[in-house]
């Protein structure tokens, strides 16, 4: 259950907030989607050497967000059994039937691309694999497809490439499109304003990036094994550069809403100055947006200057901190707009439960599923590179194959 304390004058039928916890979490995984496909792919398309260390472990991290980020959508369904009704029944002017055929499309492009990365090594271990289990999954994972020469490698990149360049505009629309959801809604002014995809998709990218950043740091801190110094400053240059634009917007619009001083804006100010004055500018903006601007900052000004270890710690910790701003201006966004009512006099307030559907449990849990497809596929493939890298000793047939997870 969740409790609700109301303020003012509330319409009746706007006595409860239906949106919480699970479509916050909705636009923030599937910003992590966008942010770590468009990482993958600056290596790929555009030729970025120096994100060549996690340009693969960026692309599975897109897949294993993407597959469960439709689940925060089904949990909060009160029959989630009904969800493949809006795509057997299409609606062409339903905003949100266009979720399901962007998700389809981007699903299918970003899979088959991660399948021509792979092919080559899904060959080799699919006759070199230790276990007959293993080998059988390979040999599944193939699809019969068992060319290695250099002809088809030239085509699998080829083609590659092409979808690549297809997913980076996918990948875009699938983010810009939640931040179309919510500023399509006329009705409400916290979300009403056409910058709404824009700063959805900014934040995604910065979002995206920054989990690229600390998985990679951090695992490779855990396994005890080199950092690259050039793959870190690049990731926290670009994460930088997002961040500036993004939070650039971020008050361009809330200044814009401040200037024009429309009938909405008195109750948006109490909102601001109120229910949301410790998540917007204590955990969005100043922890989220000023302290990492300026440890990222210092990073790339000063890069001559400071050690590249020391430079890697601020790289994991500004991160988290984006991360943290990234999840508040969700949770600004979703909240914040169902906090005062519509007649402009109201308010309602919110609290998250711990246990419960929409709580923080399930909340928790959920979001740790993708590390969990992380897992498993470091389990199956190589995160960090091709097997072809590996020491020539262990490419010989009777030495077998090393484990994926140990590159």
């Amino acid at each position: 259950m969740h409790h609700y304390i109301t303020e003012g004058y509330v319409l009746p039928n706007q006595a409860h907030i239906y949106w919480t916890t699970m479509i916050v979490l909705y636009p923030y995984i599937t910003g992590i989607v966008a942010g770590a496909f468009i990482i993958s792919s600056l290596y790929h398309v555009f030729g970025k050497e120096e994100l060549k260390p996690v340009s693969r472990f960026a692309m599975l991290m897109a897949l294993a967000f993407l597959l469960f980020a439709t689940l925060p959508l089904l949990t909060h369904l009160g029959h989630p059994e009904r969800a493949l009704n809006i795509m057997f029944t299409p609606n062409l002017t339903s905003a949100m039937a266009g979720f399901g055929f962007i998700y389809t499309t981007y699903l299918f492009i970003l899979a088959v691309e991660i399948w021509l990365l792979y092919r080559t090594d899904i060959v080799y271990l699919s006759t070199n694999a230790k276990s007959a289990p293993m080998r059988t999954l390979y040999w599944m994972l193939a699809l019969g497809v068992m060319d290695v020469s250099e002809k088809a490698k030239a085509l699998d990149r080829r083609v590659m490439l092409v979808l690549a360049a297809i997913g980076i505009p996918a990948a875009c629309g699938l983010h810009g499109y939640v931040g179309f959801l919510f500023g399509a809604i006329k009705a409400n002014p916290w979300w009403a304003s056409p910058l709404m995809p824009v700063i959805f998709l900014l934040s995604a990218i910065v979002s995206g990036i920054a989990m690229v950043l600390v998985c990679y740091v951090g695992v490779q801190w855990r396994k005890k094994r080199p950092v690259d110094a050039a793959c870190t400053q690049s990731l926290m240059e670009y994460a930088w550069y997002f961040l500036i634009v993004d939070v650039a917007l971020e008050m361009l619009e809330l200044i814009n809403h401040a200037y024009m001083a429309n009938h909405d804006w008195v109750i948006l100010k109490e909102l601001l100055s109120t229910r949301l004055f410790v998540s917007m500018f204590v955990f969005q903006v100043l922890i989220g947006s000023v302290i990492p601007f300026f440890l990222l900052g210092a990073a790339i000004v000063f890069k001559d200057r400071i050690a590249a270890s020391t430079r890697q710690t601020i790289g994991f910790v500004s991160g988290l901190f984006l991360l943290v701003q990234v999840l508040a201006m969700r949770w600004n966004v979703v909240m914040g707009g169902q906090m005062f009512s519509k007649s402009f006099r109201g308010f309602l307030d919110f609290h998250v439960d711990f246990l419960g559907r929409e709580g923080l449990l399930a909340a928790g849990a959920l979001f740790a599923l993708p590390f969990v497809a992380l897992y498993v596929f470091s389990r199956i493939l190589p995160l960090w590179g091709s097997i072809a890298t590996f020491p020539t000793g262990w490419l010989k047939a009777d030495a077998g194959p090393p484990s994926p997870s140990t590159h």
